[in-house]
């Protein structure tokens, strides 16, 4: 019997569509309060280790290029890396569908104890848990980002206008985003280069 490759010894097992659905269903419907994808960064890579931190971050980055709701964008990312298009379908179904009941059960709740102070209360500690999870993740992106001066500059230049400037969002990417391939296009030129 071959040994198993450098690296791959006690790596889980890719997972079946049902483990798939079944692991978006629980991020759904227990990821309150937003920092959805610090939720998934800890189950997917740190709990389950389907994939490795570069292979999410790269998801991640990818969803957010991309029209529409990030969290949809990446489990959809993640299903097809994981399980081709039958594995993007049903984490996209995991993902929405069953939240989309709990959501609506939980906003006619709402509405019956929305004059409660503690119900206002619990809202507040719940977003503040769910900003601290997204910080933690943003923080370990601009870790594996800014890996010398050109990306840790484009990183800054990008935060310095949209916090402190306040510039629309789409302006900024449709600057950044080309300065930003060039320098890792410059990058991979001069490292293809050195192995030459």
């Amino acid at each position: 019997m071959a040994p198993a490759p450098a690296g791959m010894t006690g790596a889980p097992a890719s997972p079946g569509l049902m483990q798939l659905f079944l692991a978006f269903t629980k991020i759904g419907l227990t990821s309150f309060g937003g920092g959805l994808s610090g939720w998934m960064m800890r189950e997917f890579v740190q709990r389950r280790r389907w994939l490795d931190e570069g292979e999410f971050l790269s998801g991640l980055a990818l969803a957010q290029a991309f029209p529409g709701v990030n969290v949809v964008n990446l489990s959809i990312w993640i299903g097809y890396h994981l399980a081709g298009s039958a594995g993007a379908l049903v984490s996209a179904l995991g993902m929405v569908v069953p939240a989309m009941f709990a959501a609506i059960a939980a906003a006619a709740l709402f509405a019956e104890v929305a004059h409660y102070h503690l119900t206002h209360v619990i809202l507040s500690g719940i977003a503040a848990a769910a900003v601290g999870l997204s910080l933690q993740m943003g923080i370990r992106a601009a870790r594996r980002a800014a890996v010398s001066p050109v990306p840790a500059l484009i990183l800054l230049a990008t935060f310095f206008a949209l916090f402190f400037l306040r510039l629309p969002l789409l302006a900024v990417v449709l600057v950044m985003a080309p300065v930003s391939l060039a320098a890792a296009w410059y990058r991979l030129r001069g490292a293809g280069g050195e192995g030459r």
